[in-house]
């Protein structure tokens, strides 16, 4: 039997500060400290009225966004939908995303499949400023 206990809070490193957001920003990375093989795992939470500054896409990787609390809306290329608690949204490979918090912010659970590895910058494109106001 093999598993791999961590919590996402304790024993993870926030990289927030990365992405040049408020201090409050709040991004930790589970896929290498859970040792995960075929998958990724994020935790996200991002302040009121805030939106994340950077969009996104990826060529192979499939990813699951699950709003775990508060609400936001996310940008899936030019279409925007409203999210809100335990809704969970599946961006297929090539639909650029990004999303901003409602009033009382937004936390999120993000899963991607396949795992990416050390060559996780090969399959990532992202733009800062993707969505514009």
């Amino acid at each position: 039997m093999s598993f791999t206990l961590r919590n996402l809070k304790d024993d993870l490193e926030d990289v927030g500060s990365n992405f040049d957001g408020p201090p409050d920003l709040e991004f930790r990375l589970a896929s290498h400290a859970l040792e995960l093989e075929q998958s990724g795992l994020s935790y996200q939470r991002v302040p009121p009225g805030y939106r994340f500054p950077y969009g996104h896409t990826h060529k192979t990787q499939e990813e699951l966004y699950v709003v775990v609390r508060g609400s936001g809306r996310m940008k899936l290329d030019d279409e925007i939908v409203e999210v809100r608690e335990w809704d969970v949204v599946r961006v297929s490979p090539g639909t650029w995303r990004g999303y901003e918090a409602g009033p009382d912010g937004l936390e999120i659970l993000v899963f991607g499949a396949p795992n990416l590895g050390a060559n996780a910058r090969e399959d990532v494109e992202g733009r800062r400023d993707w969505w514009a106001h």
